[in-house]
C-alpha cells in the first residue's frame, strides 16, 4: 500500500514524539532504548539543527488519512521521524539519513515516501552530492525502504553504533544532483565520485 506523507521541521514540541519512537521494539536493532536524558540531550540537537545545507532534522505527518485509524484532521499526529546530516565517508563529505515510524504505521509505505521527501530537501538545500543510508543487513523492512526511494546498493560495511555495539550493515546511496536539476549539485553529475570528492575537502 501507498502513502502520502509530508515531513515538517522539527520542533520543540517533538519530544513526545521521539519518546514514542524510543520504544523497546523499534529500538532493538540499535541497542536499545535511549534514557531520557540522552533523549532530552538528541531533542536539543536536533531542534538546534536549522542550517539546511548541514541538515535537517523533521517529523513524519500523514497526508492522506492513511494507516490503521484514518484521520480526516487536516493536522494529524505525527507518525515518525527522519533527518539528514553530513558525515565523513570515505575520504568526503556526504549525508546521511535515518528514519523510525512508529510501530502502528509500519509497512504502509511511509518511510519510503519520507525519505524521497527528505532526499528531495536535501537536494534543494544541500551542499552535498550524495545521500546515505546504513541500515543493518538484517533488517529487510529499512532494506526495503532504501530501495523503493531509488537508492542504490554499493556494499556492506561495519560500523560501531551505538559506542560499543558492533553492526554489519549496507551502504546504500542516491545521487542528488539528478533530483534537482536547478540546484547546483547538478553540475557535479559529470563528474566521477572521485572527482567530487576532491572538490569538497
Amino acid at each position: 500500500m501507498g502513502s502520502s506523507v509530508r515531513i515538517e521541521r522539527w520542533s520543540q514540541d517533538d519530544l513526545d514524539l521521539l519518546r514514542r519512537a524510543n520504544a523497546p521494539e523499534m529500538m532493538d536493532h540499535l541497542g536499545g532504548p535511549e534514557t531520557e536524558e540522552k533523549l532530552a540531550v538528541r531533542h536539543a540537537r536536533y531542534v538546534g539543527m536549522t542550517d539546511p545545507a548541514a541538515g535537517r532534522m523533521y517529523r513524519i505527518v500523514r497526508a492522506d488519512g492513511s494507516g490503521p485509524d484514518p484521520d480526516p484532521d487536516p493536522d494529524p499526529e505525527p507518525v515518525g521521524t527522519i533527518g539528514y546530516w553530513e558525515r565523513q565517508w570515505q575520504g568526503g563529505t556526504v549525508y546521511e539519513t535515518g528514519w523510525a515510524v512508529l510501530s502502528a504505521f509500519q509497512g504502509l509505505g511511509v518511510a519510503s515516501a519520507a525519505a524521497r521527501a527528505v532526499a528531495a530537501e536535501a537536494a534543494e538545500h544541500g551542499r552535498n552530492r550524495y545521500l546515505h543510508a546504513f541500515p543493518k543487513t538484517d533488517h529487510p523492512g529499512s532494506n526495503g525502504v532504501c530501495r523503493k526511494a531509488g537508492f542504490v546498493l554499493m556494499a556492506e560495511c561495519d560500523f560501531e553504533y551505538p559506542p560499543g555495539h558492533k553492526i554489519r550493515t549496507n551502504d546504500w546511496r542516491l545521487d542528488l544532483s539528478a533530483l534537482n536539476p536547478l540546484s547546483p549539485l547538478s553540475s557535479l553529475s559529470s563528474l566521477s565520485p572521485d572527482a567530487d570528492r576532491s572538490e569538497r575537502r
